[in-house]
């Protein structure tokens, strides 16, 4: 098993306990795996992304930390609650809560956004948006 191996699994590790988040100083697991914190950026930014299904958020200085938590699971929990329509301003509450909470990236919620407005139909627009959602 290679250091980032190591490092992703203390990280799940550290979530299994908390259920909520992990937080840790960026120095101290360094030093703790023996590595330099740069190493310790790379594992976050390749195997705890929010296209993972996680939010990531640092703080740097002295008091500084890294806090990751599982984003709601993708769009999954929305999905549900669309009915057999959804008109357009219902669509962009729900687009803009999944940028917001970087389950979604500007670029996607961009176009996404832009399809939904070309549906007239708030019914095609519910089915579109329910499989757009399951996707994410």
């Amino acid at each position: 098993m290679g250091i980032s191996d190591r490092i992703e699994a203390f990280i799940n590790e550290l979530m299994r306990d908390d259920a909520e988040f992990a937080e840790f100083g960026r120095n101290e697991l360094a030093d703790i795996f023996g590595c330099v914190p740069s190493q310790i950026n790379y594992v976050i930014s390749t195997r705890f992304s929010p296209q993972k299904g996680y939010s990531v958020e640092s703080r740097r200085g002295g008091g500084g930390y890294i806090r990751i938590s599982r984003a709601r699971g993708g769009g999954l929990a929305e999905a549900e609650q669309i009915g057999d329509a959804c008109d357009l301003k219902s669509a962009e509450k729900i687009i803009t809560e999944l940028f917001n909470t970087r389950r979604l990236d500007e670029k996607s919620a961009k176009m996404l956004l832009a399809a939904l407005r070309a549906i007239d139909s708030d019914k095609v627009r519910a089915k579109a948006l329910k499989g757009a959602l399951t996707e994410l």
